[in-house]
């Protein structure tokens, strides 16, 4: 088999030749309805919702008020990023987003894996945003009444795991009542669900429902997409500002100390949530080709999307964490619960009303953009000719738009918020670091053309070997134990969730027996719960310590260590190696610092990211790889005109 042509490139004008002749080829033309301020409304369509309305509450609970610093390193980082998507949408201003700059600056290959990788962006994107959806939505129907079974309304996994973590809980001690209001649904969902032997029938239906609607909504056409949009933006700011406004006068400075409870790594553990938060400004790069003039437009909404999401969010965390103390916020629904928490059920009702129109508007702009990457694939042979096909009278892809649909259906029934978070994630910021680097390949390039907007040009040869020294004095400096534990790969111990919900029955009865000797007065005659008589002792670090090591169960379920603890930190020494690469390259090339700032600032989110996520996502992108070469290499348009 002959690769050499794996890395073919397309040139930026026969891109514009190729939309030019679409008409032609029997591919016709999308309408064009799109000005900066219907783009600045999608990328806040997009930006505005289940990070507000739901995944917020986790990253305050992990970070504490600190987490504003999260969403602004974050809000960085993508701005970053928006500036080489910006340069790119400039220079080829068609559908096709990262895989289409992707095609420009590296060759097929690459465009095909972004291709493909775009998926976990878009599609299961949606299929997580459909599930926090269902959640507001269910809940909105309990505060009217109207109770739908817990086996209709949550996912398999999540009832099927929700399940197992209650019952190990529950063994150790723990009775229903003082479970989570996740497992208990959970469990209840499990337990009550029709069953055909051992197959539990538990699947999110309302989930599917709204699913079915944006679908409908999409395929009709982009003015109707358009008009949708900008409505529920505006109620969704409305009710945003309403609760900064209200919220404010609850707010107790006291609950903002400490600032930063759980240190840096607490801060950064929400990162998967809160990068979430702002993934769908780039959605706005797919919807070039119904711009009214996307040379001017395009970064111009991208631009004012993340600024004004970016104030947005640090306001809405620091009324959170104000209203309430950041250790009660771990909830899906942390607008609601607060403002229920202080008696004020109006502002909960008008919460769940906005959240659902807010999650909706997330939906529509995630559905917008999933199609138009397979349209423009198949315009370049790598997908069957169907998915380009433009409805005649919508002007939409309408094939892609309605396979779309059943890729985030189907899943959305059975998958759960946290895995399809961080798929999407680490797909979205594998498109990030590649359009960031596709505009450092190209910046020294004089044979391309260049659109109206380009990247501001600083120098980063000798910036960044400042900045990484900046970073070592902070790492062995400010965050010494952290960063030795890292590099002798220290054993950690487990928490105490953790640990009961590994035990089984004997080993919980062991457990309790040993602790119920080991101080009886301050641990076991006050509750049977395993997990709390470990959480009291966890308050104090060394006492946590000595308690854990003298359990009498097995070492490997007391600490994480050796191989089983450095699989996790592989993500960040391969982020530390391509870091050292990127310093060559940039003092060698001169390489411009904006883009390069991106690529780093990407990188880094993903090495924050679990392995079991890179793992998934390499499992992925071989599946990609399968079709690449048993379909698309030979169907490539440009294998045809090589040919």
């Amino acid at each position: 088999m002959n690769f050499s042509n794996l890395f073919r490139k397309k040139t930026v004008q026969d891109i514009l030749n190729q939309v030019a002749k679409n008409e032609a080829d029997g591919h016709e033309a999308l309408g064009k309805h799109l000005k900066t301020r219907d783009l600045a409304a999608f990328g806040i369509a997009a930006i505005v919702g289940a990070g507000i309305f739901s995944t917020i509450g986790k990253a305050s609970f992990d970070g504490g008020p600190g987490v504003i610093f999260l969403f602004l390193f974050t809000a960085i980082a993508c701005s970053f990023a928006a500036f080489a998507y910006a340069e790119f949408a400039s220079m080829v201003p068609v559908s096709g987003s990262a895989y289409t700059y992707s095609y420009v600056a590296f060759g097929e290959i690459i465009a095909w894996v972004i291709g493909w990788a775009l998926i976990m962006e878009y599609a299961i994107g949606n299929i997580t945003v459909a599930i926090s959806w269902s959640d507001y939505f269910t809940g909105l129907l309990d505060s009217m009444g109207i109770h739908l079974p817990q086996y209709v309304q949550m996912d398999y996994l999540t009832a099927s795991n929700g399940f197992k973590d209650a019952t190990a809980l529950m063994q150790g001690g723990k009775t229903f009542e003082n479970l989570s209001a996740g497992l208990q649904s959970a469990y209840t969902a499990w337990t009550t669900s029709p069953t055909l032997g051992s197959f539990h029938f538990v699947a999110d239906l309302p989930a599917l429902f709204i699913i079915i609607i944006i679908t409908a909504l999409v395929y009709r056409g982009m003015k109707e997409s358009r008009n949708a949009s900008n409505f529920m933006v505006i109620v969704k700011l409305c009710i945003i500002l309403l609760v900064i406004a209200v919220g404010v006068f609850y707010v107790d400075t006291n609950n903002w100390h400490p600032f930063a409870p759980n240190g840096v790594g607490g801060i950064l553990k929400g990162v998967s949530a809160v990068f979430f938060a702002y993934i769908g400004f780039d959605a706005i790069s797919t919807t070039a080709e119904e711009c009214e003039n996307p040379q001017r437009d395009l970064p111009r909404g991208m631009m004012w999307a993340i600024i004004i999401c970016t104030v947005l969010y640090i306001v809405i965390a620091l009324v959170l964490t104000g209203m309430v103390h950041y250790s009660e916020l771990n909830v899906g629904d942390p607008l609601a619960f607060v403002f229920d928490k202080l008696h004020l059920k109006w502002m909960s009702g008008i919460i769940a009303v906005s959240a659902v129109i807010a999650m909706a508007s997330v939906l529509l702009v995630f559905q917008m953009g999933q199609p138009r990457i397979w349209m423009s694939m198949s315009r370049d042979g790598l997908l069957p000719k169907r998915f380009s096909k433009v409805h005649p009278k919508f002007k939409t892809p309408s094939y892609a738009t309605i396979v779309t649909g059943f890729v985030v259906a189907i899943p959305a029934l059975f998958l759960n918020l946290t895995m399809v978070t961080d798929l999407c994630s680490i797909g979205t910021l594998f498109a990030f670091v590649l359009v960031c680097a596709g505009v450092l390949v190209l910046q020294n390039q004089t044979d391309i053309p260049r659109g109206k907007f380009k990247t501001p040009y600083v120098n980063s040869k000798f910036i960044l070997p400042v900045l990484m020294g900046i970073g070592l004095i902070f790492a062995f400096g400010y965050n010494q134990k952290a960063t030795m534990d890292f590099l002798t790969n220290e054993k950690q111990i487990n928490t105490p969730e953790a640990i009961v919900t590994a035990l089984n029955k004997n080993q919980s009865e062991k457990v309790y027996d040993y602790l119920a000797n080991f101080d009886k007065e301050n641990a076991t005659t006050t509750t049977p719960d395993l997990e709390q008589i470990l959480s009291k002792y966890q308050e104090n670090e060394a006492q946590y310590a000595a308690v854990i090591t003298a359990l009498p169960i097995d070492y490997s379920l007391k600490y994480q260590s050796g191989f089983g603890l450095f699989k996790h930190k592989i993500p960040m020494w391969i982020f530390l190696m391509v870091l050292m690469g990127l310093m060559v390259w940039s003092y060698r090339q001169n390489l411009s610092l904006i883009p390069l700032l991106g690529l780093i600032c990407c990188l880094y989110m993903m090495a924050e990211l679990s392995v079991w996520n890179w793992i998934y996502f390499t499992c992925w992108l071989l599946i990609g790889l399968v079709i690449y070469f048993g379909f698309s290499r030979k169907n490539s348009k440009l294998n045809s005109k090589e040919a």
